[in-house]
This record gives structure tokens, sequence and C-alpha cells, in this order.
């Protein structure tokens, strides 16, 4: 069976990415001091990946065919027969997004947006410490949501001797039917994207001030650090210098 393209450019261009953001931000968390000015960069990443997010819920409405959020399979019989199937060998084979990606890419969606709330919160309000945990079980939410998608890749690669990830690079696969037509590259609207994503990206590093931890975004200051009232320390203090006095 011929290989046909069922994802175009803009979808994969979206897919990497965000894959990309979230691994960058991730690692970071994980490996650098939250004191440090290096710790931004986790804040930074987080933000091009809400950009990302943002573009694709608009490709997700007039994207080409498999890249709207109506072609997903969100029904939840549909993913416990498609889990149920996979793993006594009867799998069928799904032209886009088959069940279990449908509720991956939907969930990973939804967590990176919840961390990107969460985040501005946590440098931007009073109740960012109370949000610290929240963010954490998200982010380790979304990496155990990975490791499933990626298990199921190498499932389905090994089982049927088809390189499904592959999809995501070229945007091609096979068991498509014939009756159905691959899809519309997108080449310019993926180009775009990827130009928008980057230079996104550019425009935060290049504003960025590692000395004061500041981020300046069209004329406002952005301060990529956890949220300190001094105000509130400074009244504490005078109320104590005067107890004291």
């Amino acid at each position: 069976m011929n290989r046909k393209r069922v994802y175009d450019l803009p979808t994969r261009v979206f897919h990497w990415i965000f894959a990309g953001c979230f691994l960058t931000a991730f690692t970071i968390a994980n490996t650098v001091d939250d004191d440090g000015s290096g710790f931004s960069y986790h804040m930074i990443a987080g933000m091009v990946m809400v950009f990302t997010v943002m573009w694709r819920i608009v490709w997700g409405v007039i994207g080409s065919s498999h890249a709207r959020f109506t072609d997903f399979s969100l029904r939840p019989a549909e993913l416990a027969n498609y889990l149920k199937n996979a793993l006594i060998g009867t799998t069928r084979f799904w032209s886009g997004h088959n069940p279990a990606s449908s509720w991956a890419a939907i969930i990973m969606m939804l967590l990176a947006l919840g961390l990107g709330i969460t985040g501005y919160l946590m440098i931007s309000s009073p109740l960012g410490e109370s949000l610290e945990d929240v963010h954490e079980v998200l982010a380790n939410s979304f990496i155990v949501i990975v490791l499933l998608h990626i298990a199921g890749i190498i499932m389905h690669t090994v089982k049927h001797k088809d390189p499904i990830g592959r999809s995501m690079v070229d945007g091609h696969k096979k068991h498509v039917p014939d009756s159905e037509l691959s899809v519309s590259a997108h080449t310019a609207s993926g180009l775009v994207v990827l130009v928008l994503s980057i230079g996104v990206g550019v425009y935060f590093l290049s504003n960025y001030n590692p000395d004061s931890r500041t981020l300046s975004i069209v004329g406002s200051t952005l301060q990529l650090a956890e949220f300190e009232d001094d105000n509130y320390e400074y009244g504490h203090d005078d109320n104590y210098k005067e107890d004291d006095d």
C-alpha cells in the first residue's frame, strides 16, 4: 500500500517545537538552581511552548483534515477498544490520530496551558507559592504522557513493522485507504509557523537581562523569578521596628 501524506507541515512543525520547548523547560527545571539566572530560561521555553499551543488551537480549527480537532478520536469507548485490540493484536489502522494519540495530544496541550498559567502566577502573584506543587504535578503528568506516547509508537512499530513515528517527520503514513487523498502540504503556512516560533524565542532571549532576571516585552517588564511581595515584607520590618521602640 502506497504511503500518503496525512499530516501537513504546520502540524509537524508544531509537534517538534512543542516537544523541544517542553523538554528544554523540563531539563532546566530539574538541573538548574531555581535561584540562579539560568533558571529563567526554563520560563522562556515555557512561554514559547504556550505560544505554539495557542497557534495549534487555531490550526486545529482551520487546518487540513487530520490536523483539525474534529478528526480526533476522543470517545472513551474508542480509546478502550483501541487499547484492548492493541494488546490482543487486532489493531485497526487510523489515517490520522488514533484514539491514544488523540487523547495524548489534547492532554499534553491542556497540561502545557496549565503549566503556562501556573508558571505565570508563580512569578506575578502572591498565589504563586501555593501553586508550586500544582505546577510540578502538571509537569510530571506531562512527562508520563510523553513516555506512554513514545511507548505506544515503539509498540506499533515493532508489532506492525510500520515506523509510524516517521509520519511526524515526512507527514506520510501507509495503511491509508485508497479512496482517501493526500492532504495539502501547506508548506508556506508551515514555514510561517517555524519563523514565528523561532522569532518569538529569539525576541524573548534578546530582551532577557540575566543580571536582573527581567524580560522586557513591548514596553513592559516581567520578573522571571518567584514572586516576592516587597511591600509586605517592608511592612513587617517597619512594624517589627516599631514594636522594638
